[in-house]
């Protein structure tokens, strides 16, 4: 009945009885089961956005955000903007960095150095891969 049709007679559950067989096209079922098995999850970057004149505990709080973005497999951008005359000392934004960088664990990697774009600067932090 298989060949008439022109599929494969595929036995299911060997160890039943009787034996269930199927009548299907096996090429395409294999070629189908290595497409699900190779779908892979889209990396998405979640945008955590500093002041340099952070508090402490906000700074905390986006901290915790980014551990929660790294933990679920994200990137994160870090962006801090600058208003007024807060661009005239870029030092104090690369200081929040350097905290955000020694708070977080050891578990991530620095795809982005803090980098200064003109009000704003930026860094990218992708989870590890292990």
């Amino acid at each position: 009945m298989a060949r008439e049709k022109g599929f494969d007679l595929v036995e299911v559950s060997p160890t039943s009885v009787p034996p269930v067989c199927r009548v299907m096209d096996f090429g395409k079922y294999k070629y189908q089961m290595s497409k699900k098995h190779s779908a892979k999850k889209t990396v998405d970057v979640k945008e955590v956005k500093v002041r340099p004149q952070i508090s402490e505990h906000d700074l905390e709080l986006k901290i915790r955000n980014l551990r929660r973005f790294l933990d679920e497999g994200d990137k994160a951008k870090v962006i801090m903007f600058f208003r007024g005359r807060e661009i005239v000392r870029p030092e104090l934004g690369m200081k929040v960095f350097d905290r955000i960088m020694g708070t977080l664990p050891g578990k991530f990697t620095v795809e982005q150095q803090p980098r200064q774009e003109g009000k704003s600067i930026t860094m990218v932090i992708a989870p590890s891969s292990k």
